[in-house]
């Protein structure tokens, strides 16, 4: 088991740095800012985009010790001189998510007022991508293919779950070593200040979807009076991550029945015209894997990711058909590669954050969700693996009284962060503002969901620093 004691030698970590994948020499950046150049051929090939890279200490109990780098990126506003705001950084969520793209990926949606006004500032937090990227080796398994039904019904397999989540905390700690309690949210709220004085700007605008908007409550708790104008889309809870990870299991529960119910009437795809009879395909289809390397596991997986936006549900509501009635499963299959450095960035944010739960409760949350229906999907539940790691040296802090007030928008049914979550972390941001996209439930809503409504409001924020009314509801959404 790994030994989070703290007071290790460089020579420890000196290793594990000189292994890190580090942003171009041509990237290199001076101590008092950010010499960009061009960016790392996997991340774009848009002269547009530059990419430059802060350094930070791996330790900031340390600032003398061992320092990674931060992998920064930037487009520059299109406007004109006057028009400009300032930069704003964005985040595509996660833990684990990989940044230095989403600049131009994320800005490319934006209304086009915001993209003539903010330089737009991506970057890959610590433990990802191009800034010292962690790796859990083969962590327990996760990426041998097909897994094991990943949902426990007795006690012979209760005791194999369990032992696949200690392996996975075991390969997580000793492939991770002694950088592992660093890499955490609070940490990446101190490496996102340090970003804002390279760039020079008195404060930080910001921009968090999902994970996103954990992480931007984590920097107005340490850097209250240098928050900006920040906007936090698809808004995790304030609860420690088990619990986060337990209500986002019953939500997707309740989704799956939305998508049921959407299949049904659309009876041209062929699988029943009744939220029994699609179940009914769902669970046979699910019973007669594996097919090669496709599993109940990989399976899940597919699913979770389709919950999670409604654009997705129609492509796999006909892949799932194609599957029941001739046997291929072509399209049903994943087409991503197991990402290898954003599940062990996930699981060792997590773990680095809150509390973690006792052995029985990771058990308690999986047999909760059986209670609730006999096949759960549990691919959400990373936060089990915790149980197997030492506790945390800090937990995260969210929202300050000094904060200024910030604007929340969330989509009324995202399964992915249920609205009442969403409504706790709004309580610990003072005077905070919420639009919420009504009917909605896909994950992600400002610059995503194309709601004139909403976009236009979040754009009036950022430009003007004007809040929408309270309790601001938008209602221009299509359904599914």
């Amino acid at each position: 088991m790994f030994n989070s004691r703290h007071n290790r030698t460089a020579l420890l970590i000196a290793p594990l740095l000189a292994a890190l994948v580090p942003v171009p020499a041509a990237a290199e950046s001076p101590s008092d800012g950010i010499l960009f150049g061009p960016c790392p051929a996997d991340v774009t090939d848009n002269h547009e985009v530059q990419c430059g890279h802060v350094r930070v200490p791996l330790d900031y109990a340390e600032a003398d010790g061992p320092s990674i780098t931060i992998a920064v990126s930037r487009i520059r506003a299109s406007g004109p001189p006057q028009q400009r705001r300032g930069a704003l950084l964005v985040n595509p969520g996660g833990p684990g998510g990989t940044g230095l793209d989403y600049a131009e990926s994320k800005r490319a949606k934006m209304p086009v007022e915001v993209r003539q006004s903010y330089d737009i500032i991506g970057f890959d937090p610590r433990g990802v991508g191009h800034s010292a990227p962690v790796d859990c080796g083969p962590a327990g398994g996760l990426f041998e293919h097909p897994r094991p039904d990943p949902v426990p019904t007795g006690a012979e397999q209760e005791h194999a779950y369990l032992g696949d989540l200690r392996r996975l905390a075991d390969d997580c700690a000793r492939n991770i070593g002694p950088a592992l309690p660093h890499i955490n949210t609070t940490n990446t709220a101190r490496d996102m200040d340090r970003i804002r004085r390279a760039l020079g700007e008195p404060r930080l605008n910001y921009l968090g979807v999902s994970y996103g908007t954990y992480l931007g409550a984590a920097y107005a708790a340490e850097f209250p009076r240098h928050t900006g104008r920040m906007v936090l889309d698809s808004v995790v809870s304030p609860d420690d991550w088990h619990h986060f990870d337990v209500r986002q299991g019953f939500a997707m529960l309740e989704q799956r029945d939305a998508l049921f119910d959407w299949i049904a009437a659309h009876t041209e795809i062929g699988l029943g015209a009744d939220r029994r009879t699609v179940r009914e395909h769902y669970l046979h289809a699910r019973s007669t894997l594996p097919v090669d390397e496709f599993g109940p596991d990989e399976f899940d997986r597919v699913v979770y990711r389709t919950l999670s936006r409604t654009e997705r549900w129609e492509p796999f509501a006909r892949a799932l058909s194609q599957y029941v009635h001739t046997g291929n499963d072509s399209a049903l299959r994943s087409t991503e590669p197991d990402d290898h450095n954003s599940e062990a960035a996930l699981r060792a944010v997590k773990c680095a954050d809150s509390p973690r739960p006792a052995i029985p409760d990771a058990l308690g949350a999986v047999r909760a969700l059986r209670a609730a229906d006999p096949q759960p999907v549990l691919t959400g539940l990373e936060a089990g693996t915790c149980a197997f790691w030492p506790e945390p040296r800090e937990t995260t802090r969210l929202g300050h009284p000094h904060m200024p007030p910030v604007l929340l928008t969330q989509a009324e049914h995202d399964p992915t962060t249920p609205l009442d979550g969403a409504r706790r972390m709004q309580a610990r941001l003072p005077q905070s503002r919420m639009i919420t996209l009504d009917d909605s439930r896909s994950h992600g809503a400002f610059a995503s969901q194309h709601s004139p409504c909403l976009d236009t409001a979040a754009a009036h924020y950022l430009l003007e620093g004007t809040l929408p009314p309270p309790h601001t509801h938008c209602t221009d959404l299509p359904h599914p």
